[in-house]
């Protein structure tokens, strides 16, 4: 265990870091910071993203700031992404001449921070820390239950996950999931989203390992040390905030 730590230094004192920065805005608990926030890792993981797909449309950019510009004032944020690509979808129609690439950022990852800003406009911060604690306890326990005992590969896709890491990973975060648990939700409530959303962060980490693969490159970016893109850090979060939104709107 020694070892594991010792070898992974720099990505821990980075999470550390990470989390401190996290704790402090969801403390001052402002959604115009929260937008701030969102805004400025979207943008960072749209250029990782045009790395990933192969792509060079500065154009998106434009796009995507004037959906989350109208975000800001649209209590149903994840609603514009469908909104965008009916106009992308009648522009390329008509003039024959829009770059088909352009629709792959805007589901992923742009699609994805628009449900996370949503999850916290509708849920309020203690179900970004829900979120937070759920995705990284999968991902802690992953790591670390792999490392220790994992010795049967998870797929082809990503080949350092092993299913006993994938399994400790999930029980992990169900425990840390049930324990932050937001308000006015059951205890089977809170088993079952922990154990989804943890489940959807494992296949949005896959996702991000298999775009990886496809493109040729290690990292989606060098940002953060030892943990690579925004999109490296991010991807669990991606996918498993919107899990987490559509079952608290089912329950709630």
């Amino acid at each position: 265990m020694k070892d594991i730590i010792k070898s992974s230094s720099t990505r821990i004192k980075t999470g550390i870091a990470l989390l401190i920065a996290i704790l402090i805005i969801g403390f001052i608990d402002s959604f115009f910071i929260m937008w701030l926030l969102f805004g400025g890792l979207l943008v960072i993981s749209i250029n990782e993203s045009q790395k990933l797909y192969d792509m060079k449309v500065d154009s998106i950019y434009f796009y995507v700031g004037i959906i989350w510009f109208i975000a800001y004032f649209y209590p149903y944020a994840e609603d514009l992404v469908f909104v965008a690509a009916i106009v992308f979808a009648s522009i390329l129609a008509y003039s024959k001449n829009l770059d088909k690439k352009i629709f792959l950022p805007l589901m992923y990852p742009t699609a994805s921070f628009l449900f996370l800003l949503t999850l916290y406009y509708e849920y309020g911060v203690m179900s970004l820390l829900w979120l937070l604690v759920i995705v990284a306890g999968a991902d802690v326990g992953a790591y670390f239950v792999g490392k220790s005992i994992g010795k049967t590969k998870f797929c082809e896709t990503s080949p350092n996950k092993t299913v006993e890491g994938v399994l400790g990973g999930l029980v992990v975060a169900t425990i840390l999931g049930i324990i932050f648990a937001i308000d006015n939700i059951s205890l089977l409530g809170a088993i079952i989203i922990s154990l989804v959303v943890a489940l959807a962060s494992v296949f949005g980490d896959l996702f991000e390992s298999y775009l990886k693969r496809e493109a040729g490159v290690k990292d989606s970016g060098d940002i953060l040390p030892g943990h690579g893109g925004i999109l490296d850090r991010t991807d669990g979060y991606l996918f498993g905030g919107v899990m987490m939104l559509v079952i608290l709107r089912a329950v709630l």
